[in-house]
């Protein structure tokens, strides 16, 4: 496959060493697809309609399995199932709250003990390499169960002083059923990031993995059996999203509706929640990301950190470093040495250790990827290495840089989710903050300064959910995520991912009184 020179990885030493730490766990290439049906009331069951889709190994196009298609029956059932056990004395329902952090840790003890087979049916499936599902979407999964595993018991109301003789305070109860809608860039980490928070609190869940990645969810399904959750309190629904998830948004007993995705899907969920029952949302979206290198900062670990920033995931990030903004003076040397490090990049099949970047997950991705590098190439911006597809078989992108980018062509203006980098020329702070900002999108931004002040100030003035500061594609469980403006609506992880999860109730007692 396309590569200049070999190496064994462009992951940063982080990784690098979390994947040596795992180094002899040897991948399955054809692990055996062992639940392919629709899981509600703790049961696997076939889709009423009968119907079924294909979801294929994005490196050679061919079919792994046929999955269940589950519609506008299937999610029915699977929400009554969620309403049983939301009822007022089931045992979900009455199950002490640090027991319900015992189940997440106990499901999170099963994911570690498949881990190998968990990291190879996601890089099957989802086509990353194999070293990353294992070092980083495997245990960042892990880590998301266990860490709201300890929120279970802790996220509790407040006594409020209160004018007059009367005793009030505050109750955190859970909002009912919650559907959850995925993605396929990391399906089983945005799994774990929707159940981590909604189970620790005590929701129902009815979950939509992507079409293209869905068997991932799948086995955990079968965990969460294994794990004792009770019948119907999380319940996997695959299908397409204009007939499965436009279902669950649609669905009255649905309180609550999470969606990691487009932002043209998300405006359509955010439609359809007011139009039905006026659900609760939580939306991460797309982005556009600015990463802001000032010409104060060593040069190679800029250019290591926005090679990341872009490229992590065969560039199918939503919060990825897609405008590059480098300051003039640094300019020429900054695009010359990020073509090199892109020209390094091994491209390849998912399960080979050498392989940096694997396919991107289907036909239609790599379709839009080249049509958006073609109109790069026509709007005048100057193609420095990469641009075409790799082979003819699979859905591979050569890892593409473009130079001289302005700020109205399409690629720097779109979501190209893919491996392509373009980088922008600016000369000073008010210049490329305006520039910055000047997106509908506020998902992410990062800057590379060695200037303390530079840096407050960025961080002050660019309107985005998280900032980097000479890093980027730092995740932790700990700290929330989420979007400003068009990015999104609400925060997943830490303590503010468990919010949306709940709802406030206000208990106000009058007291009794003396008697004179």
């Amino acid at each position: 496959m396309y590569h200049l020179m070999k190496k064994t990885s462009n992951l940063p030493a982080a990784l690098q060493r979390c994947f040596l730490s795992n180094a002899p766990k040897a991948a399955i290439p054809n692990p055996d697809i062992k639940y392919t049906e629709l899981f509600i009331n703790n049961e696997f069951v076939k889709a009423t309609s009968g119907k079924t889709f294909k979801t294929l190994n994005p490196a050679n196009g061919e079919i792994i399995a046929q999955v269940q298609k589950g519609n506008s029956v299937d999610v029915n059932n699977a929400v009554e199932a969620a309403q049983e056990a939301f009822k007022l004395g089931s045992p979900w329902r009455t199950m002490d709250a640090s027991k319900r952090g015992v189940l997440l840790n106990k499901l999170a003890d099963l994911m570690e003990r498949d881990i190998v087979y968990l990291a190879s049916l996601e890089s099957l499936d989802n086509g990353k390499p194999y070293k990353v599902s294992l070092s980083h979407d495997v245990p960042g999964s892990i880590n998301a169960l266990r860490y709201y595993a300890g929120w279970a018991d802790k996220n509790h109301g407040k006594v409020t002083p209160i004018d007059g003789n009367y005793f009030a305070y505050t109750r955190h109860e859970p909002v009912g059923v919650c559907g959850q809608i995925i993605p396929w860039n990391v399906p089983l980490l945005m799994l774990s990031w929707k159940f981590g928070p909604a189970l620790a609190m005590g929701n129902t869940i009815v979950l939509k993995p992507a079409e293209q990645t869905p068997l991932t969810a799948l086995y955990i399904a079968n965990l969460v059996k294994e794990a004792g959750f009770p019948p119907g309190v999380i319940n996997i629904v695959p299908g397409d999203g204009l007939i499965t998830g436009k279902a669950i948004v649609d669905h009255l007993g649905v309180d609550k509706i999470a969606f990691t995705g487009s932002t043209e899907a998300g405006k359509l969920i955010a439609e359809g929640a007011a139009k039905t029952n006026l659900k609760r949302i939580t939306l991460e979206l797309g982005g556009k990301s600015p990463n802001i290198i000032f010409n104060d900062i060593d040069i190679d670990q800029a250019v290591q950190g926005a090679h990341y920033g872009l490229f992590y995931n065969m560039g199918q990030c939503c919060c990825a470093g897609s405008r590059t903004f480098v300051q003039e003076s640094i300019y020429d040397e900054f695009v010359e040495k990020s073509a090199k490090l892109a020209e390094k990049r091994i491209v390849g099949n998912q399960f080979d250790p050498n392989t940096d970047q694997g396919p991107q997950v289907d036909q239609e991705q790599l379709t839009k990827i080249l049509s958006l590098i073609e109109s790069g190439k026509q709007q005048g911006a100057q193609l420095v290495t990469g641009g075409s597809r790799v082979g003819d078989k699979g859905y591979f992108v050569q890892p593409t840089v473009f130079a001289n980018v302005k700020d109205d062509m399409k690629i720097a203006k779109e979501e190209i989710f893919g491996p392509v980098q373009q980088i922008l020329k600016f000369k000073d702070f008010d210049e490329v903050i305006s520039r910055a900002n000047n997106t509908d999108y506020g998902l992410a931004a990062a800057v590379f300064s060695k200037n303390i002040d530079t840096v407050n100030k960025v961080v002050q003035s660019v309107r985005a959910g998280t900032v980097w500061v000479n890093c980027y594609n730092v995740f932790g469980a700990q700290v929330p995520f989420g979007g400003f403006k068009m990015s999104g609506l609400g925060r997943e992880m830490g303590e503010y991912g468990l919010q949306p999860y709940t709802e406030v109730k206000t208990v106000i007692v009058t007291t009794p009184q003396k008697n004179n």
